[in-house]
């Protein structure tokens, strides 16, 4: 992932967008699992990388045989 991200979200937003609760977030930058920028006390995740995992979880339905 490119670290010159032009957008970066608040874990509310990112709460909002996938539906995981602000906790998982927290727990997953302790873990270092996903990438973030720190700008003081604040946490930003890259846009990009919710993008990515959206699309990585996408699931088309299944049609009946």
């Amino acid at each position: 992932m490119d670290r010159t991200t032009k957008r970066l979200l608040t874990l509310r937003e990112c709460e909002n967008r996938t539906g995981r609760k602000i906790a998982t977030w927290r727990r997953a930058i302790a873990r270092r699992e996903i990438p973030y920028v720190k700008i003081g006390r604040s946490v930003r995740i890259p846009q990009e990388f919710i993008d990515e995992l959206v699309v990585k979880g996408w699931r088309e339905p299944v049609q009946p045989v």
